[in-house]
């Protein structure tokens, strides 16, 4: 039987069996039975989500489920994914639950959860859920009256986490900023967080209506951004995907700074100022070479994760190290945050272009990229993808051509029915032909 939960929780097109408001409903109750009798008061869980139509029927299910397990329950209502990581903490409460499928789009949805102390939960306790809803026995706590769970709403502590991440960085007056909040759960907090940091701000995509969140806009579609951007003289612009835990940035000229660009300058930014924790950054196998080559020559140790933030966190924890993060725009701070943030990833990058005498263009263009080509192949199942000769065989081939000139890296993704074939060389005309080799092998194998 597959594994319910996947690389960032559980995730499937709401309303059908993957799931459903049943599904939410016994997650919430399996995960109120894991934390009752620890203290000797009532526990608490934090619940947020996106914009999607499907966020508030799955909230219902999963805060009914929790408060029925006679934990209360504090119901963010919208609001990023690292909101709901940082008011955990903050309250102290048991776990938090975020309500979104990230850049999937709208009739996707996911829940994922996170531990008392504002990390992502850890396989083993993932498990730990995942058994108790398969076999979900009568005997899980059915308290009743004053036992009961309840549920309330706390837009306060919404407010503590905009004043935390404000309080993180160093004013932006003098900077116009356009940002780009994808119809997702940034659409408020982004705008705000950097006007009242004394930015000049054009919001884009603000206008959520269940169905439009990433649609054409946000961190994966970046073009209405670029446009706007020059349109408006800005100094750099700001994306965004569905729920707000990744940011890309946007030069004054347009250009797109990618996750490893903003990683680089925030890493030798620090290193410059001797607050670059043991001179490391983490990154994940998936960072382009340039970040390795640039970092090499400025004396600043690359360590590569496997793909997925919890595996970054995972190393920095294990170096103590304090910033990390994926090619895709998830940084972490772990200064300031557990998890990775993008509006807080945006006030970082930006606070070093407000001190810098440098425009962004300049600073992102310190790291050159290595011509990079990536195919996302549609599979009917990834299971068993590894050990079909065919699929090895044409792997091998491409690597011997390319030699130690560059490199190749074939995946399942964690969260969607995808082969991910990535392969970085000396020209983009080479490694395309090669990425695409593959990619009919896989189709041949695995559709």
């Amino acid at each position: 039987m597959p594994r319910m939960f996947g690389t960032d929780g559980v995730r499937g097109i709401a309303n059908t069996e993957a799931l459903s408001p049943e599904l939410a409903f016994r997650l919430g109750r399996a995960a109120a039975a894991t934390v009752q009798n620890r203290t000797g008061k009532r526990p608490v869980a934090v619940v947020g989500r996106d914009t999607r139509q499907s966020g508030p029927m799955l909230a219902a299910a999963l805060a009914a489920g929790i408060a029925s397990g006679g934990v209360d329950v504090v119901d963010l209502a919208v609001v990023t994914t690292p909101a709901v990581a940082y008011v955990t903490t903050h309250i102290g409460a048991a776990f938090g639950v975020m309500i979104s499928a990230s850049h999937n789009p709208a009739p996707d949805n996911g829940i994922k959860f996170f531990s008392a102390d504002g990390f992502k939960l850890p396989d083993a306790a993932e498990d730990q859920l995942e058994a108790l809803i398969r076999t979900m026995p009568d005997t899980l706590p059915r308290p009743t009256g004053r036992d009961l769970g309840t549920i309330r709403s706390a837009p306060e502590e919404v407010e503590a986490y905009v004043k935390h991440v404000v309080s993180t960085a160093r004013p932006l007056k003098g900077l116009r900023v356009v940002v780009d909040c994808g119809h997702g759960a940034a659409y408020k907090l982004a705008p705000e967080i950097l006007k009242r940091l004394g930015a000049d701000v054009v919001a884009l995509n603000t206008e959520p209506n269940g169905m439009n969140i990433n649609a054409g806009c946000g961190s994966t579609h970046p073009d209405e951004l670029q446009k706007m951007v020059v349109v408006h003289q800005a100094h750099a612009g700001i994306a965004h995907d569905g729920d707000a835990d990744r940011c890309i940035a946007v030069d004054e000229r347009g250009g797109l700074v990618d996750g490893d660009q903003i990683m680089a300058i925030c890493a030798l930014d620090a290193h410059a100022r001797g607050e670059l924790a043991h001179d490391t950054l983490v990154a994940t196998v998936m960072s382009n070479m340039g970040l390795d080559i640039l970092l090499r020559k400025r004396g600043v140790q690359l360590v590569k994760a496997k793909v997925g933030d919890r595996y970054v966190l995972e190393e920095m924890q294990k170096g103590q190290y304090l910033l990390g993060g994926e090619q895709s725009g998830h940084v972490i701070f772990g200064e300031y945050s557990t998890t990775g943030d993008g509006i807080l990833t945006a006030v970082q990058l930006l606070s070093i272009l407000a001190r810098d005498a440098r425009q962004l263009s300049e600073l992102a263009g310190q790291m050159q990229h290595l011509p990079q080509w990536l195919e996302n192949v549609k599979v009917t199942s990834k299971e068993g993808w590894d050990s079909k000769p065919a699929i090895a065989a044409a792997i091998r081939q491409a690597e011997e051509t390319l030699g130690d000139q560059g490199r190749i890296l074939v995946r399942p993704s964690g969260t969607e029915p995808l082969i991910r074939v990535m392969l970085e060389g000396p020209g983009l005309d080479e490694i395309r032909a090669m990425a695409k080799q593959i990619k009919e092998v896989i189709v041949a194998e695995l559709t």
